[in-house]
């Protein structure tokens, strides 16, 4: 296999990691490759080299490959992958056992299975003996916590007797693999993998930080032989039941990694505080001596900006004065809006770029996930579908790149990968990063309904500690490496801004609304300022805000008007649409407009999708018609987003606010029982939209939430999830309908075959009854 060398030996390697989890709850398992689709899709291997990664992290898992032993293995997966691997020159690290248990015959706390995982690790090696770097264990106290001390994931422990059992048996394991590996393939190098999140406290809870801080450093102590009888842990394992001849096994058979891979996320970093009040109960627990809440460390306000938060760039170091060892950022992943998960990547390729500058032997930064992971938010304890999109983004019909695959092919090359939004800070930069402690329960309300909406902030393996035992010691506590306000004010100052049009409208009001949680320097005009149907008002605004993206969300939505009012209507939508088009093709800037369902005439009957031919109705239908050919004519690199039947948070009167409004009074609703439509979460739209601008998409893109019913029945459904009474919704037919001139279809349900990404229907509107519920306008019921 050829070596690819890195360009620029004073920069870490471009790696790539794909989330391969296999975890067991209860007798249920969820394997990350079947839902994200390579289990079944080997042609992703050439997407992955693509896009220029040196080494890539990649599963060859031992429940998959050989659950009844090596002697009945099935290679046949693995063997094509590996060709594959060697054929687009991308150096693999395997991965044998990655948050798994192994087969269902055995667990973690079961003495034999270190034993099985090394008789699969020889397998493996004999089978491959070109590879050069092994994960045989993946995370082993992660892991430890999850099964053994929290009781997630089986054999769900909550003890720590069970905690110690399952860290030492993964670890034992990964010292009886890399023997067995290298009895085979002598050169074989250890990539070890942890999380090195750290705790801070209260001086009250000085005493459980100090405990937890000993803890996470248990695997690669034990591994490196350098956990000793006075070491805190050492004396833990102990008083639970663990004896010292288990523990001294290590001391006699070190097998220090030869890179130490660390994975750190937001969430990694906790606070400690026995103020409970100061903090949602869902954060409350304990450890049998004190309850005590447990947070996101760099969500608590101090007097310090910095916050109770070292970051990685702090853990890294403390990585290399403890064990010297080459390190590498083995996973670099954040769930939040796609700037967000750029500038995080970036924010740690720098740390590590100063880092090997300073002399840190930092030697790979490693992207994770290339195709996005499911349902790390609970933790993979259930199947909720909840996806974060990656490298690609897995919900169309082939893996598509996003904006970090751009930013990875640029740095794997040497280059700079340059956007208006990548030198921002992120969220946990930014003084709005603070939630604790609160006081004020509707503003906290409102910040976590904003944090819900926008998908910021919620990392993964974010999990809350029980029943340690205490050992006393104060602990330091570095600087961190926030930004103050006025530093923040100031780079967002100097940013060019997105143009949206629309002042006035629903969708214009939103996307200013979103642009400034999400931290995006915007500038919302109306027609005074830019009139779009104006060449010279066009360039006069363009030239003033010289912005990097617009946003065309103004148009004549007068839908019925627009029959007797065909010029304006067709003024406005369509010959306004192509002028900004024309001049953001000229000027190189991106550019997003909107569309209908009402392009189509309804007679398909199923959900329209992109490529399915227009037909209009009405006038309105014809003038969006129109302006999708005269965009794409002019401008081939616009966005075009078609969607449906808004309904949101913010807009008085739209129609659920309108439906609640009525119904929360006790009056009967009226709405058509025979038009079908596809729903849209305003919050949901914008959000999407954005990501699609900072991925730099084109073409017509179909956003709906996931799911088609009648205007009655979307009534009725959003009655039930806020607690009102659905039979007070009286359906009627559209030929009913009064004051209504404009022909619309029967039928104008939209799906996508580019993506299906919007949440489904019920979640949205679960979302919004929180919404109304927050803002005092109705009663959820449970």
């Amino acid at each position: 296999m050829e070596k690819s060398e890195n360009l620029n030996p004073c920069f870490p390697e471009v790696w790539a990691g794909l989330e391969c989890t296999v975890n067991r709850v209860g007798d249920e398992y969820l394997d990350q490759m079947q839902l994200n689709g390579h289990a079944l899709r080997e042609e992703d291997i050439a997407l992955f080299g693509s896009i220029g990664v040196k080494k890539m992290r990649y599963p060859l898992l031992w429940e998959l490959t050989a659950p009844n032993g090596p002697a009945t293995a099935d290679w046949t997966w693995g063997d094509r992958r590996m060709q594959l691997l060697q054929e687009h020159n991308i150096t693999p690290i395997l991965g044998l056992v990655h948050h798994g248990s192994g087969p269902m015959h055995t667990n973690l706390a079961d003495p034999s299975f270190p034993e099985g995982v090394a008789e699969y690790a020889r397998a493996v090696a004999e089978r491959y003996p070109w590879v050069e770097y092994f994960t045989p264990v993946n995370e082993p106290l992660t892991t430890a916590r999850f099964s053994g001390l929290y009781g997630h994931w089986y054999p769900h422990g909550r003890d720590g007797k069970t905690f110690g059992l399952t860290l030492l048996h993964q670890c034992k394991a990964t010292v009886l693999a890399m023997r067995a590996i290298r009895e085979v393939i002598p050169h074989a190098k250890l990539v070890q993998t942890e999380d090195l999140g750290k705790t801070y406290s209260t001086p009250l809870l000085a005493y459980q930080a100090k405990l937890d801080n000993d803890r996470r450093w248990t695997s690669l102590d034990l591994l490196t032989g350098t956990l000793t009888p006075e070491h805190s842990m050492w004396q833990y394992f102990v008083n639970n039941g663990i004896p010292e001849e288990d523990l001294q096994w290590f001391r006699d058979n070190p097998c220090p990694p030869d890179i130490i891979g660390i994975n750190h996320y937001p969430t990694s970093e906790r606070y400690l505080d026995e103020n409970l009040a100061g903090f949602p109960e869902w954060t409350h627990g304990g450890n049998g001596i004190h309850e005590y809440a447990d947070v996101e460390a760099l969500r608590v306000k101090t007097e310090d900006p910095a916050g109770f938060y070292s970051g990685h760039k702090v853990l890294l170091r403390e990585a290399w004065e403890r064990y010297g060892l080459p390190i590498s950022v083995t996973e670099v992943h954040i769930c939040g809006a796609r700037e967000e998960q750029v500038q995080w990547f970036k924010h740690v390729w720098d740390s590590c770029t100063n880092l090997k500058k300073e002399g840190v032997n930092v030697v790979g930064v490693a992207a994770w996930s290339l195709l996005g992971t499911f349902d790390w938010v609970n933790l993979v304890t259930r199947a909720d579908g909840y996806y974060e999109p990656g490298v690609f983004d897995v919900r169309g019909p082939v893996p598509r790149p996003t904006a970090l695959a751009k930013m990875l092919t640029k740095l794997a090359k040497g280059e700079e990968y340059n956007h208006p939004l990548f030198h921002l800070p992120g969220w946990w930069q930014r003084p709005d990063r603070y939630f604790y402690p609160f006081t004020d329960e509707a503003k906290h309300a409102e910040l976590f309904l904003n944090r819900e909406e926008n998908r910021f902030g919620r990392g993964t393996k974010s999990v809350w500690r029980l029943n340690w035992n205490p050992i006393y010691e104060t602990e330091t506590i570095p600087d961190g490496d926030g930004l103050t306000e006025k530093e923040v004010l100031h780079l967002e100052d100097t940013t060019r801004p997105i143009l949206i049009t629309g002042a006035t409208g629903t969708l214009g009001s939103a996307f200013a609304r979103l642009c400034g949680d999400r931290h995006i320097p915007y500038r919302l005009v109306g027609r005074k300022q830019l009139n779009i149907a104006d060449p010279f008002s066009i360039e006069r605004a363009m030239n003033y805000y010289n912005p990097w993206a617009v946003i065309n969300a103004a148009g004549y939505v007068k839908i019925d008007e627009a029959e007797e009012d065909c010029e304006a209507c067709h003024l406005v939508n369509a010959h306004g649409a192509m002028l900004l088009a024309a001049t953001c093709q000229k000027r190189g800037v991106q550019y997003l407009t909107f569309s209908s369902d009402l392009v189509f005439d309804g007679l398909k009957q199923e959900p329209y999708l992109e490529s399915d031919a227009v037909n209009p109705l009405n006038v309105y239908g014809k003038s969006k018609a129109q302006a999708e050919k005269y965009v794409q004519d002019m401008n081939p690199e616009a966005l075009i987003v078609r969607t449906s039947s808004f309904f949101g948070p913010w807009d008085e009167f739209n129609f659920l606010t309108l439906m609640i409004n009525q119904l929360a009074k006790g009056n009967t609703f009226l709405a058509p029982e025979d038009i079908i439509i596809s729903p849209t979460y305003v919050p949901d739209l914008v959000n999407a939209c954005l990501d699609l601008l900072v991925d730099e998409e084109s073409g017509i893109w179909h956003l709906t939430n996931e799911g088609e019913l009648s205007w009655a029945d979307l009534a009725r459904k959003a009655a039930e999830i806020t607690g009102l009474d659905p039979n007070l919704v009286q359906g009627f037919s559209a030929n009913e309908w009064q004051g209504h001139q404009a022909p619309r279809p029967r039928y104008s349900a939209l799906s996508s075959e580019r993506g299906q990404i919007l949440p489904q229907l019920e979640d949205a509107l679960m979302r919004y009854a929180n919404r109304m519920k927050w803002a005092n306008r109705i009663t959820v019921s449970a």
